[in-house]
């Protein structure tokens, strides 16, 4: 295998800490232009892409999260996210108090991408397919499982025990769904994004 576009120009760990493959050749002014789109990105998907149905939310910030990390990498990638959110509700918080761990749950999303996606190396054509099955879970468990579900239990159900509440959480709140349907668009959209031309998005 060729070696990446990265390591031909000797592109630092620390770098790619960082940022994206694509977006550690790019200079500067591209790197805050790439960081403000995304970041404009997730304020409009807090604000506007959430819907309710029944019980149940649903919302694309899974979606999004994921693709800040893919596209600008593992840490400005967390901090797109959690930026965003906090914009967002600055922005529009009809009344409710600011939950700062939605916003780390949203950045782990696109941390654990910018990892996965970027970082491991699957020579197979298949092997973005992996990559994404293995965001989808760690994901699930760090940022659905890990920090919402046990912020929300810490400060508002403490007296139920934690699994009665996750299953409640996950299953008649409905955030299991809401998780399938996001992981679900990974699967279809990431392959389209990293085929766009235009983007030059380099993922091995």
């Amino acid at each position: 295998m060729q070696e990446s576009a990265q390591q031909k120009k000797g592109v630092s760990p620390i770098k790619r800490l960082l940022f994206s493959a694509t977006l550690a050749e790019k200079n500067a002014s591209h790197k805050i232009a790439y960081i403000s789109v995304m970041t404009a990105i997730v304020v409009v998907a807090n604000m506007f892409f959430e819907f309710k149905f029944a019980d149940t939310q649903f919302s694309l910030t899974i979606v999004v999260s994921a693709l800040c990390g893919l596209i600008i990498g593992p840490l400005f990638g967390f901090a797109a996210c959690f930026l965003g959110d906090l914009v967002g509700y600055l922005y529009h918080s009809a009344g409710f108090a600011y939950m700062p761990w939605i916003g780390i749950a949203m950045g782990m999303v696109a941390l654990v991408t910018g990892f996965v996606v970027n970082g491991i190396k699957i020579k197979y054509k298949w092997g973005i397919y992996v990559k994404i099955a293995i965001v989808c879970v760690l994901t699930f468990l760090i940022s659905t499982v890990g920090i919402n579900t046990t912020a929300f239990w810490l400060l508002y159900a403490k007296g139920v025990p934690y699994f009665t509440y996750l299953a409640s959480r996950l299953f008649i709140q409905g955030q299991i769904w809401n998780s399938l349907v996001n992981y679900a668009l990974l699967f279809v959209i990431v392959p389209i994004i990293i085929r766009i031309k235009a983007l030059n998005l380099h993922v091995e």
